[in-house]
């Protein structure tokens, strides 16, 4: 079996979850038509198997010997496309399983990776983990039904056609039977599809809130505010519960019916087949034959129940999906763009200007508004005016600002794997004093760091940013208080070394630490109003601006 391409051509249906599915159906209909075609063989293998007792018992009570044995040939042969079909619908089954899935972590990954900085103000965290965890599974359920869906339907086809060419009576009790025992079934749909959606959305929310309160686990403990936070979870979880077993009420429901209603069912049919044997209607072989296709209706019939309640939660976890991709970028590329060029980059909401190829510090006041400067100049923020050579930045393509203006802070994470992947060759270490770090990790570049980096300490995951920054070396960098969780020893080394490594391209860092203002070629200083007070170099400023001195010295007026 070929490998399954997970490279998406176009995009994905988000006008419904019901379109969502199907477009996940036409992506892979090689994969899904295989599989039906198996499981429509592997079910109807094992309906034609009653036919070939009944012809066996027959034969043998006219002492028919060759026939007896074409019975037995037709039961082995029977049996053995059972046995290659099912395999066969198994492989196909757990491709369509997996290939639903992972299709669906693609394109989710890929359109939060579009999203930007919106995925974090629009969406909370767990809606997202969610979508990667029971998402995952339902959504790859709903596809990996089809094949036995489909085996089940032929199937009742199939059986409802031999029993109608023996006994009229028979073939219509199985007929007029199944969609009534489909519609009791679907009766019960509806409400679980509320239900599963409500439960759903609270599972979503409580992951959101195990997330927060496992980043903020630090600070929480030191404000001793464990007890409030749990407090909160535990209630938010008694609701989750609570949903659970409205679900659970509803799922009880629908699983006995699979049982009650095909075991009715059975019996009715034996019953009737009985009396009819009894009458002389129907033969001994026949009679077999008829119990053998009751007891075997019961697979099918329950697949077609177990159908509709996978599909019915592959829709609620398709709807997750959908809501998620139909929300639009706050920043997304205009119609017509312009090709970036090298120059100066200002900021006209604050009056900074950063001189091409030069060290630029900016000093604030409040450190909020130098954190705002640098989402308008590195284009995070929709309706930013920074211009880059006098071109405004929202006018040109954000893959084209995104290569050429990188915006490093301290919400940036350290992703899990090997350390290489995240400094590179390590040429950068010694810019941001981290050589330390790595010498003393076991494998050195090669070590595995953690998730999120949570095997370093604050300063030391700080220090590895940097370097991650500094590795890229794109023509515009843009650090935020790239030396706030250090001591004052590394943050000299940094501050002395930093200029060097960025020679040639151009820096702009948001900090108030004098030993980083001192090495700028420019510092900027931001008032209280949001706008550049004044200009000039670090110790000059000092001498002329007692807002600046203040602000740098943490003096006071």
């Amino acid at each position: 079996m070929r490998r399954l391409p997970l490279a998406e051509p176009g995009e994905p249906d988000n006008r419904s979850a019901a379109r969502y599915l199907l477009w996940i159906a036409r992506h892979q209909i090689s994969l899904i038509a295989g599989g039906v075609c198996f499981g429509i063989v592997w079910m109807v293998s094992q309906a034609l198997v009653p036919a070939a007792i009944g012809a066996g018992v027959d034969a043998l009570a006219r002492h028919d010997r060759q026939g007896l044995l074409w019975a037995a040939a037709a039961v082995l042969g029977l049996a053995a496309t059972t046995a290659f079909s099912g395999i066969m619908r198994h492989r196909f089954a757990v491709s369509n399983f997996l290939g639903a899935g992972f299709r669906t972590m693609q394109v989710t990954v890929r359109h939060a990776t579009r999203l930007g900085t919106t995925l974090s103000r629009r969406v909370a965290t767990g809606e997202v983990v969610s979508i990667g965890t029971t998402d995952f599974d339902h959504i790859g359920y709903s596809i990996d039904i089809t094949a036995r869906g489909s085996g089940a339907i032929v199937s009742i086809v199939v059986v409802s056609a031999l029993l109608l060419r023996v006994s009229v009576p028979l073939g219509l009790v199985v007929v007029l039977g199944v969609p009534v025992l489909v519609a009791v079934v679907g009766l019960l749909l509806r409400p679980l599809h509320h239900r599963r959606r409500h439960q759903r959305d609270l599972a979503g929310a409580l992951t959101g809130r195990a997330a927060d309160i496992v980043a903020g686990l630090r600070v929480l403990r030191g404000v001793g505010g464990e007890a409030v936070f749990s407090a909160r979870y535990r209630a938010e979880s008694q609701r989750v519960r609570f949903a659970g077993v409205r679900v659970a009420r509803v799922e009880s429901m629908l699983e006995a019916a699979q049982v009650l209603l095909p075991g009715c069912f059975v019996a009715l049919v034996t019953w009737l087949g009985a009396r009819f044997a009894v009458a002389g209607r129907i033969t001994p072989g026949e009679l077999v034959a008829f119990y053998a296709y009751a007891a075997f209706l019961i697979a099918p019939l329950r697949t077609l129940t177990e159908f509709a309640d996978k599909v019915t939660r592959g829709l609620v976890s398709a709807r997750r999906v959908v809501d998620l991709l139909r929300i639009e970028p706050d920043l997304q590329d205009p119609p017509d763009t312009v090709r970036p060029e090298p120059g100066d980059l200002d900021d006209p909401d604050s009056g900074l200007v950063v001189r091409e190829n030069r060290f630029t510090a900016v000093a604030a006041v409040r450190p909020q508004d130098a954190a705002a400067i640098a989402d308008r100049i590195a284009l995070l923020t929709p309706g930013s005016s920074a211009r880059l050579h006098g071109v405004p930045l929202r006018e040109m393509a954000l893959q084209d600002v995104r290569r050429r203006i990188v915006l490093a802070d301290n919400d940036g994470r350290l992703f899990r794997g090997p350390l290489r992947d995240e400094v590179g060759d390590g040429a950068t270490l010694d810019a941001a004093a981290a050589r330390d770090i790595v010498d003393a990790l076991p494998d050195g570049l090669d070590t595995e760091i953690a998730e999120r980096g949570r095997d370093f300490s604050g300063g030391q995951q700080q220090r590895l940013r940097l370097a991650r920054a500094l590795a890229l070396d794109p023509p515009v960098l843009v650090l935020v208080e790239p030396t706030s969780a250090v001591d004052a020893h590394t943050e000299a080394r940094i501050a002395e070394r930093l200029p060097a490594a960025r020679a040639g391209r151009t820096t702009v860092v948001c900090t108030t630490s004098p030993l980083l203002l001192d090495r700028a070629d420019t510092v900027a200083f931001v008032g209280a109003d949001g706008r550049v007070a004044a200009t000039g170099p670090h110790r000059e400023l000092l001498d002329t601006c007692p807002e600046y001195a203040a602000a740098v010295t943490r003096g006071e007026d």
